[in-house]
C-alpha cells in the first residue's frame, strides 16, 4: 500500500511511500483527504493550483498539506487527488508546484467522514530508503 495510518492518541498520523520523491507528496495527500472524505465519491471536475516553499524536504510535506486544505476551504471544493508538477530548489528553498482535483462541496453527497484541521510538525519524518521515499506527519483532526 502507498500509504498507511499511524496510530497516535488523538490525531491520525500518515506516511507515504513513493518511488519519487512527488509520488511520495502525491500518496500523502490521498491519505490526508481520505480521512475527511470517501474520495472514492469525487470527482474530478474542478482544479486548483497548489503551491507552496520550505527551507528542507519534510517542511514542504507539511506546507503542501496544509496548501490543499486551505484550498480546499477557501474555494468550497472536495477533494480527491493531488499531482504534483514539480519540486524544484530556488535561493536555498525547496519549491513546490501542483494541481489538486475534486468537485464543489456538496453535503448531499459528500459525508465528512473526519475534519482535518491541520498538517503538523508531530512526527515529522522524511527520508530515503532503498530507493523509497518516505513522508509522514501527524494531522491535527
Amino acid at each position: 500500500m502507498p500509504y498507511t495510518y499511524l496510530d497516535h492518541e488523538a490525531d491520525v498520523g500518515i506516511r507515504a511511500i513513493g518511488s519519487t520523491l512527488e509520488e511520495a507528496f502525491e500518496e500523502g495527500a490521498k491519505a490526508m483527504l481520505n480521512v475527511m472524505w470517501d474520495i472514492s465519491t469525487i470527482e474530478e471536475r474542478q482544479n486548483v493550483s497548489i503551491g507552496s516553499e520550505a527551507r528542507d524536504i519534510p517542511e514542504l510535506f507539511v506546507e503542501a498539506l496544509n496548501e490543499i486544505l486551505f484550498k480546499q476551504d477557501v474555494e468550497g471544493l472536495a477533494l480527491a487527488r493531488f499531482q504534483v508538477n514539480g519540486i524544484s530548489m530556488m535561493n536555498g528553498r525547496y519549491r513546490l508546484t501542483g494541481i489538486a482535483y475534486g468537485e464543489p462541496l456538496n453535503f448531499e453527497k459528500h459525508t465528512v467522514k473526519t475534519e482535518v484541521k491541520a498538517a503538523t510538525y508531530a512526527g515529522l519524518l522524511y527520508k530515503e530508503k532503498e530507493g523509497q521515499h518516505i513522508v509522514q506527519c501527524i494531522l491535527d483532526v
